[in-house]
């Protein structure tokens, strides 16, 4: 099966990767409980990756603490490596945050983040997210 990217993947190749959770958010565009995620509460430095593809997303230098339950960040790690589309489900206009490489869902964008840096609070599920505590070689893979 050839693919030209992964977002051409079908979605066995992602159901043989993906714990039933995984899948469910990523590519469902679930959510997950509030307070569940193993990294709404991570203080540890390092980088937060997809966890469909690998792709690093955001840097614990830009985690805050929102009080949603949910990691949020005041920005992705670089531009383009997420992508933002309007998402009108359950009733209500939210802007989604979906990875850029593989297309999988991570979050929702909301305009009340930090103000004294970019005032936007990236949303994002746990489940969506790999970490690497490494941080030695971030910005350089």
């Amino acid at each position: 099966m050839a693919a030209e990217s992964l977002k051409d993947m079908p979605e066995s190749y992602w159901r043989e990767r993906l714990t039933p959770e995984e899948y469910k958010v990523l590519r469902e565009q679930g959510t997950e409980a509030p307070f569940t995620g193993v990294y709404y509460d991570n203080h540890e430095d390092g980088m937060y990756r997809c966890k469909a593809c690998g792709q690093k997303l955001f840097s614990s230098e830009h985690k805050f603490e929102s009080g949603s339950g949910w990691p949020s960040f005041d920005r992705p790690l670089a531009e383009g490596t997420v992508e933002l589309r309007e998402d009108t489900s359950h009733g209500m206009v939210r802007t989604e945050v979906i990875c850029s490489n593989c297309g999988s869902h991570l979050g929702h964008l909301f305009p009340d983040g930090p103000a004294e840096t970019t005032g936007e609070r990236f949303c994002i599920n746990s489940c969506a997210l790999a970490f690497d505590s490494d941080i030695s070689d971030t910005l350089e893979k």
